[in-house]
């Protein structure tokens, strides 16, 4: 930098020539210098200055930030993570049709013990026996005691619980967050939701896995994070559910039954409005399965899917509509019913030792005449009548969306003959589950079309191929709807309603050694409402159950399984939403045209 002369030659020169005094040029200049040097400072602090209350200002921010995030946070010890896979734990809920929750997650806490930061374990031991009575004090205080460096506790905890533990204010004693399933309606529906478990288990979370159900079904699409939270949404409505349940769990005490089922289906959709089994559980405390006796006596048992029986009489309408749809019979064509009646060297004969005579054939429908059915049978042939019955799913377990279904496998015969062939026609030698049945019957009901059962809702009708004409499913029908104001049924009409169906009480095969008992029986009552133009299919079926309040004990289904049935449907219709009717519709009429 080239600094200016305080008394530069030329200006001294001028002002001598002008009799001026040449200090004052140099007093002049170093004044103003020093009047620069001066702003040039003053410039440099303004702006050191200003840097340091910007940064004074960020740091603030910053901190007052932080101090806000710390206020609307709660409080928590610092605790080291060990590096590795996160747990997903979230899980989407599980809702009826109506939108009302049938599964969802609840935010719990688990207790491990940390042996080595414990101050008092023997005190610890003692105060967590005393808050949960199943742990023992002596193996809690082992563990306290060892060379362990980590003890889980309890995997779940209610609040009152973690406070309870919290009270103990053992610094040893930690908390971790998690996740757990929970079933608010109980025992409601628990064979359709199944259950859930702890999988893969850490501190901090815990996996929700499903273990049987719907739950076990679906579990990779309700831990899917693509979800995004939506529910997986069922065609169940919790309403109906509840008070089918009630019904079929009265009616089982009053008749004595050591089980129920019962299965209510649309029959356009699919769709299982309810289904449930008896005896039950409850799904947020799920029993072990069973070690010993039959597994269809355990309350896991699922007795409308994984329960296949013979159906008795109920089969008697596949073989009259099939039948009729071949154009072997009419409704009004009379078959001979009187004894004998032979088939592969066995007598075929009717309840009781009936012997109804002549019948047409809506009257072996609504008299459930045995050899009338074997007579249609032979005439269908064996070849066709399986056809036909592999049409309607009895070859196959039923499609439903439950882990269960694949074990409720229809039971045939390994060789099918012509007798195969006649008692299969009357409900025996071919075992089903009944929502088996609820599917054949919707056949029925729905016009002539196969429908697939499904858990999940639907949102119109869903039809499979055709397995019969609409003028065959129409006499059908019409006779079923003949059972119950005329027949075997007649405890089964429910007044508005214009219930059809059939019964079906077959007896109840032995575990071992082969044959049947003589006491023990599985009823059932397939029935449709309304009749004139069905809706829904509600199958209803008891194990081993007996009416005591008469002069002596009735086992059949016209007595146990259809006034059960009858409560049911004066329950549901309301609820779902079917207006009572008190005038008979024109049905079907009978004739050969």
């Amino acid at each position: 930098m080239i600094r200016t002369p305080l008394r530069p030659l030329a200006r001294i020169l001028e002002a001598r020539q002008k009799g001026e005094n040449p200090d004052a040029i140099e007093r002049e200049n170093l004044r103003i210098r020093h009047e620069q040097m001066r702003d040039q400072a003053r410039t440099r602090a303004e702006g050191r200055l200003l840097v340091l209350g910007v940064a004074f200002f960020c740091v603030f921010a910053v901190t007052g930030a932080r101090m806000a995030m710390l206020a609307a946070s709660e409080p928590a010890e610092p605790r080291a993570y060990t590096q590795g896979a996160s747990i997903v734990s979230q899980r989407a809920d599980i809702v009826d049709r109506r939108g009302r929750i049938l599964a969802t997650n609840m935010e719990t806490h688990s207790l491990y013990a940390h042996p080595q930061q414990m101050i008092e374990p023997e005190r610890a031991a003692k105060e967590l026996a005393a808050i949960f009575p199943e742990l023992k004090e002596e193996r809690l205080l082992k563990d306290f005691t060892g060379k362990r460096k980590f003890v889980w506790v309890r995997k779940k905890l209610s609040p009152e619980q973690k406070q309870a533990v919290h009270d103990i204010g053992e610094p040893g004693l930690l908390f971790g967050p998690r996740e757990m399933r929970l079933y608010p309606n109980g025992t409601l529906a628990a064979h359709v939701l199944g259950g859930a478990r702890f999988g893969q288990e850490g501190v901090h979370s815990a996996e929700v896995v499903g273990t049987a159900g719907i739950e076990r079904f679906f579990d990779k699409e309700l831990r899917d994070p693509a979800r995004k939270g939506a529910p997986l949404e069922l065609s169940i409505d919790l309403t109906v559910q509840a008070a089918m349940e009630r019904v079929l769990s009265g009616g089982m005490m009053l008749m004595n039954a050591k089980g129920a089922a019962a299965v209510l289906m649309d029959v356009h959709t699919g769709e299982v409005v309810s289904i449930a089994s008896l005896p039950s559980f409850d799904p947020n405390d799920r029993p072990m399965p069973p070690t010993q006796g039959s597994p269809a006596d355990s309350p896991l048992f699922n007795r409308s899917v994984q329960g296949v029986y013979e159906l008795g009489s109920t089969f008697k309408i596949f073989a009259a509509a099939q039948a009729m749809e071949l154009g072997l019979v009419a409704p009004d064509t009379v078959i001979d019913t009187k004894p004998p009646m032979r088939v592969g060297g066995h007598r075929i004969g009717e309840f009781q030792g009936k012997n109804y005579g002549d019948l047409t054939v809506s009257d072996v429908i609504v008299k459930s005449s045995n050899r009338g059915t074997a007579k249609m049978a032979l005439q269908i042939g064996i070849d066709r009548q399986q056809e036909f019955l592999k049409s309607l799913g009895f070859f196959d377990p039923a499609p439903l969306e439950i882990a269960e279904a694949e074990g409720g496998k229809p039971l045939l015969p390994s060789k099918w003959t012509d007798l195969s062939s006649v008692t299969i026609s009357y409900g025996h030698g071919l075992s089903a589950s009944p929502l088996h049945l609820a599917a054949g019957y919707s056949a029925i009901a729905n016009g002539g079309f196969a429908v697939k059962p499904t858990l999940l809702k639907q949102t119109g009708p869903k039809y499979g191929p055709r397995v019969m004409s609409d003028r065959s499913a129409e006499r059908s029908r019409a006779m079923l709807r003949a059972v119950v104001t005329e027949g075997t049924a007649s405890f089964g009409e429910v007044p508005g309603y214009h219930v059809g169906g059939k019964t079906g009480t077959a007896d109840k095969p032995k575990e071992r050694g082969g044959g049947y008992y003589d006491d023990k029986v599985i009823a059932t009552f397939a029935t449709m409402f309304p009749a004139h133009a069905p809706e829904y299919v509600l199958i209803v079926t008891l194990d081993e159950p007996v009416e005591t309040m008469g002069e002596k004990p009735r086992r059949t289904a016209g007595w146990t399984a259809v006034p059960v049935a009858a409560e049911m449907i004066g329950r549901i219709a309301p609820l779902l939403g079917l207006r009572p009717d008190y005038d008979e519709p024109d049905l079907l009429q009978l004739t050969a045209n």
